[in-house]
């Protein structure tokens, strides 16, 4: 049937046959790379290589062309490489960071590499009023601020602002902030555990400043922690703005349905 016929039986604004044959292909790459980059990352191609495409394709019920899209997109995300004589590799890892338990870096991925801190700044500053209110101390108070690079085996994993009441912070100021985590050393100073924390998780896109710290395309995506870690009585010490790489973490979690 012709593209006019099609549209005037279809109504107006309707889409045309190929269009729509188009979009579906298009809806069903996008499901097809959301499975596989699950199996990707967590190592459900244990020997690095995907099937071939026409395997793929029975697999998961898909056409080859689908497949094909579907690789292109985690190709694009930089998770896979096509090797000439080889096929489809895995060349990327995300590193996993749970949600469920209050845990600073280095005690979060400790089963996959050292992490270490390159501390950029620390000292006292006078605290800007959205971070007096959220700490509970008075307006203009002096603040213990730390900017350090975070880096698993040696790659550039997140830019970590943190913000801390001076009357612990100081304290800090001796401390190994390179191979510590501030958690581990607050919990030193104040004398009993951290409690709980309020956490916000939001995709933003990256500055300048932070995208070439992180060693990240300018203007790339990056995942924005924001963190406010209360002691066990109750009391908040710690605000933290984390800057993720997105393209090397990945953030998890258990929830619980309760009505």
């Amino acid at each position: 049937m012709p593209t006019e016929r099609v549209r005037e039986h279809a109504g107006p604004g309707a889409t045309t046959v190929a269009a729509h044959r188009r979009r579906l292909r298009a809806d069903r790459a996008r499901q097809l790379a959301d499975l596989l980059r699950h199996q990707v990352l967590t190592g459900g191609f244990p020997d690095g290589t995907l099937p071939h495409e026409a395997a793929l394709g029975p697999d998961y019920r898909a056409s080859r062309n689908t497949v094909r899209q579907a690789l292109d997109l985690l190709r694009a995300e930089g998770l896979v490489e096509r090797l000439p004589g080889v096929g489809t590799v895995v060349v990327a890892q995300k590193y996993p960071h749970g949600l469920d338990r209050l845990m600073g870096l280095a005690e979060t991925l400790r089963e996959h590499g050292q992490v270490t801190n390159e501390v950029r700044t620390v000292g006292p500053v006078a605290a800007p009023t959205p971070v007096a209110d959220r700490l509970r101390i008075a307006p203009g108070a002096d603040v213990l601020y730390i900017e350090r690079l975070r880096r698993l085996d040696g790659l550039p994993l997140s830019l970590d602002l943190t913000y801390i009441p001076l009357d612990l912070g100081t304290a800090l100021l001796g401390a190994d902030l390179e191979n510590t985590d501030v958690f581990r050393l607050l919990e030193a100073v104040a004398g009993q555990p951290l409690g709980h924390a309020e956490i916000t998780l939001e995709a933003v896109n990256s500055d300048a400043h932070s995208a070439a710290v992180l060693q990240a395309p300018r203007g790339a995506a990056v995942l924005m922690l924001e963190r406010l870690t209360h002691l066990a009585d109750g009391r908040p010490v710690d605000l933290e703005f984390i800057r993720f790489r997105g393209d090397r973490i990945t953030m998890s979690g258990r929830l619980r349905r309760a009505l």
